[in-house]
């Protein structure tokens, strides 16, 4: 057999489809419809490209001193990584043992942190959402446990916690990391809990400028926490690989966190598209999670989520759907320009 067992036990996660040709609208993967900041663009115009001769900077100083003066925190309580999805993937591999108790995260979450601890040998337990889809943090009080992941906004179903769950957390189990996967926060109500990681040194939060950002296609991620906590990442880091965040993408991402009204611009369109979306689907009769997110988790009253997608899918549209029982007749719908969302709303209008 030419691969381990490891390898032969692993069931990889399934990224969203990305059409390689024809005319399509995607909303399928919850990238921003709005392209990235001009002044990271103007970086790249003005980018001297023999730096791309020599290895990035390991630590991303410059990245990493942006980031904190954006989040208010020091620049040593900042990690920064090819995608959150990779510094999710350190974090997983620097603070659960396979050997312990098992890492806590919802039954309906982002379907990464599966993988992670197959990856891994963690041992994990899923705790069962409400018949809502909200989580109970109560639910997670008095276990066993290595830790706790929890996505916030949750995704698929786009609902948010307050800051007090993630207290009751923190407080409840100080010895254990609390991982915030907060890759949509910049959509929600509620602010980032980054603040939270200053009163718990065991509260790990984890971004992305994949979403808000528009870099989905430069791959680079951040997590914040206690200077220990980082620390501890950088160590697992160094032990995959000492440079994750290549030149070019650490230019753009620090253009980009600095350009704070352009940031701002977009998410208020976003937002505004998000709630005549919500709307529209309303009186349409679908059945709909309270979005925080970029996208919304949507159910049509009588047809079968696969049989609403493909009908979108035959009209030009694509969105995603998880063959999970719980979830499997309720459509992620990402949050497209305004002209994405009149013709969604026109095809939904014929079913």
């Amino acid at each position: 057999m030419l691969k381990s067992k490891l390898a032969s036990k692993l069931v990889p996660y399934v990224p969203g489809e990305q059409p390689k040709g024809g005319k399509v609208i995607k909303l399928n993967t919850n990238e921003n419809p709005y392209p990235p900041s001009p002044k990271s663009v103007a970086e790249v115009s003005s980018f001297d490209f023999s730096r791309m001769r020599l290895y990035p900077d390991p630590t991303a100083e410059a990245l990493r001193e942006a980031i904190a003066e954006v989040e208010g925190v020091r620049k040593e309580n900042v990690f920064v990584g090819n995608g959150s999805d990779e510094v999710l993937s350190l974090a997983f591999a620097a603070f659960f043992d396979g050997e312990s108790a098992p890492v806590l995260f919802p039954d309906v979450t982002y379907s990464f942190y599966k993988v992670f601890c197959s990856l891994y040998k963690i041992n994990y337990a899923e705790i069962a959402v409400k018949d809502d889809f909200t989580v109970d943090v109560e639910d997670y009080i008095g276990k066993d446990l290595s830790g706790i992941v929890l996505a916030n906004p949750n995704a698929p179903t786009a609902i948010s916690l307050e800051d007090s769950a993630f207290c009751r957390l923190a407080e409840a189990y100080p010895d254990k990391v609390i991982i915030i996967d907060e890759a949509y926060v910049d959509f929600s109500k509620y602010p980032s809990f980054v603040s939270l990681t200053k009163k718990y040194e065991n509260v790990l939060v984890v971004k992305t400028f994949s979403k808000s950002r528009s870099l989905a296609g430069g791959r680079c991620g951040y997590a914040i926490g206690s200077a220990e906590l980082i620390s501890t990442l950088r160590a697992v880091k160094d032990c995959f690989n000492s440079y994750t965040v290549n030149t070019l993408t650490a230019t753009m991402a620090r253009a980009s966190v600095l350009d704070v009204d352009y940031f701002d611009l977009c998410i208020e369109k976003i937002k505004r598209t998000r709630a005549r979306l919500v709307s529209e689907l309303n009186a349409l009769g679908y059945i709909l999670t309270d979005s925080d997110a970029n996208f919304v988790f949507a159910k049509h009253p009588t047809m079968s989520g696969k049989e609403v997608q493909n009908a979108l899918r035959e009209k030009g549209v694509i969105v995603r759907r998880f063959d999970s029982p719980r979830i499997a007749d309720y459509l992620r719908i990402t949050i497209g320009t305004e002209e994405d969302t009149d013709s969604l709303v026109e095809i939904l209008k014929t079913l």
